[in-house]
């Protein structure tokens, strides 16, 4: 059946699916039924899922084949998975676009070379992206370079971007996010130490969602709640604290502090944590979860994801 009956029959049924998982399993499951925007707001909205440089890797339960890193199509990967946040690289080119990129070069990414800052936006929109993570046996696709323009309005309302800007530009990325209405999907981040001012709070940062990275010296649990309550201090929230590597009593006494407000931890699994993750989730995954982290940054995002919403299952059988 097709035409207009068909299509309000699936928008019912789709209605009629939401509203039955959501009796069925309770506010846990309404939490996870939330936009993206709405989870990061509500720190017991369950575990994120953060896509590093979008979902390049194949897709295997969702059909998907692999895709260029930080292209459109990682991104569309991304929401088709249902994936709450993708990580991206934020540049500048020499007549002053913002593009997305991870290196200083073209070199591993697209089949061009030179530096992004020496290149005009019309050059780097000439190149093509390499599959995957790049390099030179990598085949050369179809995709282009986005600019971050390209890349907030694509995503915009449909998944979260956590913009890692790779040189003194944080302004103008925000300024991006605010002419395009994005703001509210845009994570900023950098790192905080003792001598830093409760960052979320001041100038550009206070225009969109922040994370401060906690730089530990000691890594003491008193250090530690004194880096969270000074990034606290400022009035406003950050909407996560992102955490170095910690002992087990450091850790809970920073979880307890990130609780109290209401804010989430991030971590990552990338390089060797997500090759432990795929052959034992368990034992990094599950560890991370019940640690408290609820929001992490992976290169295996669907599996990720999967692995959360099996955990969320059998906690729901228990209730």
């Amino acid at each position: 059946m097709t035409g207009p009956i068909a299509t309000t029959s699936r928008r019912l049924w789709a209605i009629a699916l939401v509203t039955s998982l959501c009796i069925g399993t309770g506010a846990a499951d309404r939490a996870l039924a939330q936009s993206p925007r709405q989870r990061l707001a509500n720190a017991e909205s369950g575990a994120m899922v953060v896509a590093h440089r979008g979902c390049h890797r194949s897709g295997v339960k969702h059909g998907l084949p692999g895709a260029p890193e930080n292209s459109l199509l990682a991104l569309d990967h991304c929401i088709a998975m249902g994936i709450d946040v993708m990580e991206t690289d934020v540049r500048r080119t020499r007549d002053g676009y913002l593009v997305i990129m991870h290196d200083a070069t073209v070199d591993r990414t697209t089949d061009g070379t030179g530096k992004v800052a020496d290149m005009t936006l019309a050059e780097i929109r000439r190149l093509h992206l390499r599959d995957g993570m790049g390099g030179a046996a990598a085949a050369v696709t179809a995709q282009q370079v986005p600019t971050l323009a390209d890349m907030l309005s694509h995503g915009q309302g449909r998944i979260l971007f956590n913009l890692d800007i790779q040189e003194a530009i944080y302004g103008e990325a925000i300024d991006e996010a605010l002419r395009l209405g994005a703001a509210n999907d845009a994570i900023l981040k950098t790192r905080a130490g003792s001598g830093s001012p409760p960052l979320a709070a001041i100038s550009p940062y206070d225009r969109v969602p922040f994370m401060p990275i906690l730089s530990k010296v000691s890594g003491t649990p008193s250090e530690m709640v004194a880096l969270a309550r000074q990034q606290l201090a400022g009035g406003r929230r950050p909407v996560a604290f992102g955490t170095p590597r910690l002992d087990g009593v450091s850790l809970a006494a920073l979880r307890n502090e990130a609780r109290k407000a209401g804010v989430r931890l991030w971590t990552n699994t990338l390089g060797d944590g997500d090759a432990q993750a795929m052959s034992d989730p368990d034992r990094i995954w599950g560890r991370l979860l019940s640690d408290g982290f609820s929001m992490i940054q992976t290169d295996a995002p669907e599996m990720l994801k999967e692995f959360i919403a099996r955990q969320h299952s059998g906690e729901a059988s228990h209730r």
